[in-house]
């Protein structure tokens, strides 16, 4: 950072500032627990000498306090694939359904949004297509900060919901889709060969909730890479170009997510191992009736707190996730 040119590339400057401020707060967190295991020892010390029942309390409160810390503090260190500390990017798909699906597009896009803030990311809404009487038609995020698409990972796949319909004047209960997509954003960090005649760019003019997503120009950017069919989009930006730069990232983004997914396939077919991808085969179930539950069917990990859930509070099954690929 010292450097005289460190600031030529603001764009990789911010990068490598991130990355420190990551680091540094991994250190500090190192430190702050070991003072917390220092002054553990010494009410420890006391308790040995004179029992004191609110001493031992208070013991007890920070013992809990350090175990919860340190098995943070031991996923984020464990977070070491090499694109685990970009930033993210999510999309959302509602599928068959129509009017029920397409609100629980919305109901899970309030559920991410909710979880970033409370990490403290930053959520950018890169693409929005708003249902055509509620809900979503689809939704692309970027959720920027250190780790973002680490933790993220775990949410890519197929979310099932079951509930009354508020939708359905019988009120009969309904089973909804939607899939969620997760990559990590790159920049100029990764070389993917892209040739000008693959792309097919059109333009058009951005759509949205209103203000700022409202322009008079045809200033928004589709893609479509047409050997593979990868088909990106850009609203978020005043100027066409400014969309087009970010739909490309965007693009380099999938292609390299499918580079990965083919490399996997290949070594689950060595391994004889067989993961069905098919629509139906979802990751987590929220049931809303007839009780309440949300339940990870990967690992196991369920809750009774639905409303937590959808309030954003995603950390433990994250966490179970994670913890169950590095097993």
């Amino acid at each position: 950072m010292t450097d005289p040119d460190f600031w030529n590339d603001q764009q990789k400057a911010q990068g490598i500032i991130n990355e420190a401020n990551g680091l540094k707060e991994l250190v500090g967190q190192f430190h702050s627990m070991n003072d917390m295991h220092e002054n553990l020892d010494l009410t420890f010390e006391l308790l040995k000498e004179e029992q004191d029942e609110d001493l031992q309390n208070e013991l007890v409160e920070e013992l809990t306090e350090l175990v919860n810390q340190m098995n943070e503090y031991e996923l984020q260190a464990l977070l070491s694939e090499p694109y685990d500390k970009n930033n993210a990017i999510l999309e959302l798909h509602p599928g068959a359904g129509g009017t029920e699906s397409q609100d629980w597009g919305s109901m899970l896009l309030r559920m991410y949004t909710r979880w970033a803030e409370k990490q403290g990311f930053k959520v950018e809404t890169l693409d929005y297509l708003a249902g055509d009487e509620a809900g979503i038609k689809s939704v692309t995020l970027l959720i920027k900060g250190h780790n973002a698409y680490g933790y993220l990972k775990a949410e890519k796949g197929v979310h099932r919901l079951v509930r009354i319909s508020p939708f359905d004047s019988s009120g009969r209960r309904h089973t909804s889709f939607v899939s969620c997509d997760v990559m990590p954003e790159f920049n100029d960090d990764i070389q993917i060969e892209i040739r000008t005649e693959d792309l097919k760019v059109d333009t058009y003019r951005a759509t949205g909730a209103g203000g700022q997503h409202i322009n008079t120009t045809d200033s928004a950017v589709r893609i479509t890479h047409i050997p593979t069919g990868v088909v990106v989009q850009c609203q978020t930006e005043r100027s066409q170009i400014k969309n087009r730069e970010r739909a490309m990232n965007m693009l380099k983004s999938k292609l390299y997510q499918l580079q990965i997914e083919e490399q996997q396939a290949k070594l689950d077919e060595i391994r004889g191992e067989k993961n069905d991808i098919a629509w139906g085969s979802q990751i987590r179930s929220y049931v809303f009736h007839p009780y309440s539950m949300v339940k990870d069917h990967r690992t196991g990990a369920e809750t009774g707190n639905v409303q937590a859930v959808m309030d954003g509070d995603l950390n433990s099954f994250i966490d179970a996730y994670l913890r169950s690929k590095l097993a």
